[in-house]
């Protein structure tokens, strides 16, 4: 029997409907990609989209706060939320491109057209921009890495709740995600830019890229073979 599930949040537009998994992974060859008619059917055909091919519509202003309220449900040790979420709003796009070129000039004054128009598509892309920063906090015994972690999953869980709306979502760094003088743009130090997460419809057909096999990455534990990979 399956059960119908709607978000604390209210968002009742958000509904999964949550079956028996199957044992046989679906076939992405058919590209029904995000699939919501259930949970086990979303899981295993879940894709990122391309922020150059994403088009309106995209989520709205309280969309984006629901897809941040959502994915707020995400493993975080010692509740410390070390993660903070930016969106860049549509008119706010050429001062961003600006910025990552000021820059990336400073730091390559020699740069070229195309590396320049780069980063201006860079922050051109899509309906809808989220700045993902890593946020930790310094007076805890949670360990760095361990907050790191949970921003990791923070920025999964926005995909998540992006797909559930019926967009499509990109997580991408690049060479902007490293430096600080566009970190600074939206925070200080310790925070690291995580990434930037792009929202929108793709005008595009989600294709599946390659995923490593289960036995490269999966094992039952032997301590008389701990070291060796796939025993």
């Amino acid at each position: 029997m399956k059960q119908i599930v709607t978000s604390e949040t209210g968002l009742s537009h958000i509904r999964l409907a949550i079956g028996p998994v199957s044992s046989k992974v679906k076939d992405m060859s058919e590209n029904q990609f995000n699939d919501l008619s259930s949970l086990a059917a979303y899981l295993p055909s879940r894709r990122s989209g391309r922020p150059r091919n994403m088009v309106a519509p995209g989520p709205n202003d309280q969309q984006i706060q629901d897809i941040v309220s959502l994915a707020m449900r995400t493993p975080d040790h010692g509740k410390l939320a070390p993660w903070r979420v930016i969106a860049v709003a549509g008119d706010q796009r050429a001062r961003l491109s600006q910025g990552f070129t000021e820059a990336y000039r400073k730091e390559k004054p020699d740069a070229g057209r195309l590396e320049l128009e780069g980063l201006e598509n860079m922050a051109n892309e899509a309906p809808a921009l989220l700045v993902l920063l890593s946020s930790p906090a310094e007076s805890t015994k949670v360990p760095l890495w361990e907050q790191e972690l949970s921003c990791g999953a923070f920025a999964m869980n926005i995909l998540h709740a992006a797909h559930a709306m019926g967009f499509v979502g990109g997580w991408i760094t690049g060479w902007p995600a490293f430096n600080e003088d566009v970190r600074d743009l939206f925070g200080s130090d310790p925070e690291r830019i995580a990434g930037f997460i792009y929202l929108g419809t793709s005008n595009a057909e989600l294709v599946e890229r390659p995923r490593p096999e289960l036995k490269d990455i999966f094992s039952f534990w032997n301590p008389a073979c701990a070291n060796e990979v796939g025993t």
